[in-house]
């Protein structure tokens, strides 16, 4: 009896836990978002025009160095896309004085790596080792960019490489769509030239490389940024020692793009698809407009996270597609905003329909205050946390010096998001996501999306 009446307690008391934790709870409001403060930090220039930035950040004994040089794929001729890709390939195979396995031995030894990235504005050389290694890394990185030895015994295999890579690339239906959609934004710049032909990689020769690193590689087009703990003096003196003597080169030309603006409709096809991938957007102001914050939050409630409207929409309530996003994409005096999504097939025109029913919903009525203020709690928050590394913080002072932007862009930003109301948003929608201007390009099974989509090759009233 005892036994039977302990098994009928503990089954109530069970209820009744379940009860209470089955009842919604309202979370606590969150606090209130704090501004980012950006390091104090020392800029200086060397006499050849390059220029140096020292910041002090973190409690780790671990100092980050990266060389941005102002040479990137926007230096490439129409007929050599992918060139300075090559270029980059080839400074990770050493040195006069040092091979590719001596560089690695030596970033080892001082308890990090060293990386080269080659992108559309920019070539990074980058380093992150203990702090007191933080001179040697000055000179390591310097002798890589300054005396590369681009070997030719090593074009082949790199060519070779790259070939490899452009057949996976041209195997995916998302690159396929972003090249088109590139391509039609920017018929005659740089920036609309993605892939190269395998004719263009097999014509790429040693002195090419040469000649684009001679043009375009040298002290006038150089940043180094220094972040994290170290001795200030001696990085500094180090960066002199190693790059005083570095001669001046080129500056880079002001090339900036022109993009189309205008409704185009492109199909790919791509025969028994079970999805198709679709790109929508346009171009719209560049980092350096006052705008430019503004309509960052604007494509951040549109599309820009996981609770936005438009993966609400289509995603949650539809059940048409995985993971919708939209994003505004910048480079040099450029950017475009741009959705993106991949759809079932059967609900490819279905899909666009109510990406373009967002927008324009967005454009007749502005978003409530609480809606506005979760998407700016949101952006304010991951700022702070993107802005949290020694890379980090060499992420945000490139930006800003890439666009030419003071600092205020940076220690203003929380205050200048948390400013915005909702009739600035509505008018971000308005003025900036035009639908007679949407370049739209799906990649899919033609037969079974054309009907669907044709429609859209017209202008959305």
């Amino acid at each position: 009896m005892q036994s039977q009446f302990r098994i009928i307690f503990l089954c109530a008391s069970l209820m009744l836990t379940t009860l209470a934790f089955g009842q919604k709870q309202v979370p606590p409001a969150g606090g209130a978002p704090k501004d980012f403060n950006l390091p104090q930090k020392e800029v200086f220039s060397l006499t050849n025009g390059m220029n140096a930035t020292l910041v002090p950040y973190g409690n780790l004994p671990k100092v980050t160095v990266r060389l941005v040089i102002r040479a990137g794929n926007i230096d490439e001729a129409a007929d050599e896309v992918w060139l300075a890709d090559l270029v980059g390939d080839l400074l990770k195979e050493g040195t006069t004085a040092r091979n590719a396995e001596a560089i690695a031995a030596e970033a080892a030894s001082m308890g990090g790596t060293v990386n080269i990235n080659v992108g559309p504005d920019q070539t990074t050389i980058e380093g992150d080792v203990l702090s007191e290694f933080a001179p040697a890394l000055v000179k390591l990185l310097a002798d890589i960019v300054r005396n590369p030895s681009l070997p030719e015994s090593e074009l082949a295999r790199l060519k070779k490489d790259m070939s490899r890579n452009l057949s996976i690339q041209k195997s995916s239906p998302q690159s396929l769509t972003l090249e088109k959609f590139r391509q039609q934004l920017y018929p005659e710049h740089s920036y609309g030239r993605l892939f190269p032909t395998e004719a263009m990689i097999q014509s790429f020769t040693i002195e090419k490389v040469r000649e684009f690193y001679s043009a375009n590689f040298g002290a006038a087009r150089a940043h180094v940024y220094v972040a994290g703990r170290f001795d200030s003096e001696a990085a500094a003196q180090a960066l002199r020692e190693a790059f005083s003597d570095w001669a001046t080169g080129s500056t880079q030309a002001a090339n900036v793009p022109h993009p189309v603006a205008k409704r185009v409709l492109h199909l790919l096809d791509r025969p028994g698809a079970a999805q198709s991938t679709i790109y929508l957007g346009l171009p719209v102001i560049n980092p350096a407009d006052k705008d430019y914050r503004t309509l960052l939050v604007t494509n951040t409630l549109l599309g820009g996270f996981f609770s936005s409207r438009v993966t609400t929409n289509i995603r949650e309530n539809k059940g048409y597609t995985y993971s919708p996003a939209s994003s505004v994409s910048s480079r040099y005096r450029d950017a475009y905003w741009v959705q993106v999504a991949d759809v079932t097939t059967e609900v490819t025109g279905p899909a666009l329909n109510e990406i373009f029913h967002e927008i324009e919903r967005l454009q007749n009525e502005a978003p409530s205050e609480e809606e506005l203020n979760g998407v700016k709690n949101y952006m304010a928050g991951t700022f702070v946390l993107q802005n949290s590394s020694r890379g980090g913080i060499i992420n945000q002072l490139a930006f800003l010096d890439l666009h030419g932007l003071d600092d205020n862009y940076l220690t203003d930003y929380v205050k200048t998001i948390q400013a915005v109301t909702p009739a600035e948003v509505q008018r971000m929608a308005q003025t900036y996501l035009k639908d007679e201007s949407m370049t739209i390009v799906i990649t899919g099974d033609l037969k079974k999306i054309k009907e669907q989509v044709w429609s859209f090759r017209e202008i959305v009233n």
